[in-house]
């Protein structure tokens, strides 16, 4: 039985307020303690101040809470994930945005399912999330975690030579836009869309994919979740941009990059009666026909 929950919305529309307020609403009723974290502090307004406790950070909860629920979009879910990578608390994504692989409840069963919630009852998935060990101290100050993916892209017009080695091990020579560096989670990201290989997101695998590779023999793979990567940058512009996620850094050639698996998992909340497959089939639109 749930004893608390945070609540995490980052951009507010009609359908987050409505989402967010039923939700308050129905964990009052159970007398569940509640923790809001409202980055555009738009909801504030929306409940009672002796029943919900706004939060600025995780750290004014006063205990870890049961369950952490993201409400949004992916993007939400994202920077839910980098506020609380390190409680290693179930987290929910209850999508009102668009496609929602992350935040894969959606408004309906969000508010069908709540019994379910309530008890524990649904599977729990642990994603692998990537760390840039190296360069330290960018991307705004944030720990360099990744939940979908890290990218190595150019900054101008020309493309740019990445020299990837793995555990020490030389791997290839990339001349391309850039490289995406992804978990299991992000293959239906980023990685989809440059044709990288979609895996199951409680894979440890980390998938190199090339943007717009020279050579076109030249393809994506699949490492085991142990490699350490090491990548030096080489073009003809004044340097290359990394991304982590939705926050991005414009670096040097003399930078190498240093990525590896981190060494906590995020865990994230599957409703009973849901899977994987029958997300892709869904958001994906497989086996459609508009003929039919």
């Amino acid at each position: 039985m749930l004893g608390s929950v945070a609540i995490f919305s980052s951009r507010v529309n009609e359908r987050t307020v409505r989402v967010v307020n039923h939700l308050i609403e129905e964990f009052c009723k159970k007398n569940i303690k509640i923790y809001l974290y409202d980055k555009a502090e738009e909801l504030r307004r929306c409940h009672d101040e002796h029943t919900v406790e706004v939060i600025e950070n995780t750290g004014d909860m006063k205990e870890k809470p049961d369950l952490i629920l993201s409400v949004g979009g992916d993007g939400t879910f994202l920077e839910t994930m980098m506020l609380v990578k390190d409680l290693e608390v179930p987290v929910a994504g209850i999508n009102t945005g668009r496609l929602g692989f992350l935040a894969n409840i959606s408004e309906e069963e969000a508010c069908h399912s709540l019994e379910f919630i309530y008890n524990g009852d649904f599977e729990i998935i642990e994603r692998s999330l990537l760390e840039i060990t190296k360069p330290e101290g960018k991307f705004g100050g944030y720990d360099p975690v990744a939940l979908n993916e890290v990218t190595i892209q150019k900054s101008g017009l020309s493309m740019i030579t990445v020299n990837v080695y793995v555990d020490g091990v030389y791997l290839n020579t990339y001349r391309a836009d850039g490289l995406i560096v992804s978990t299991a989670t992000g293959s239906t990201a980023y990685n989809l869309s440059a044709g990288g290989p979609i895996l199951q997101p409680g894979d440890d695998s980390i998938i190199i994919s090339p943007l717009s590779a020279h050579n076109l023999t030249v393809r994506p793979i699949v490492l085991p979740g142990t490699s350490r990567l090491r990548m030096n940058v080489e073009g003809r512009s004044a340097g290359y941009l990394a991304t982590c996620d939705f926050r991005s850094e414009k670096l040097p050639f003399s930078q190498e990059i240093e990525i590896r698996q981190f060494t906590k998992k995020l865990k994230t909340v599957m409703l009973r009666g849901k899977d994987f497959y029958s997300t892709l089939r869904d958001k994906l639109m497989w086996g459609a026909d508009k003929r039919n």
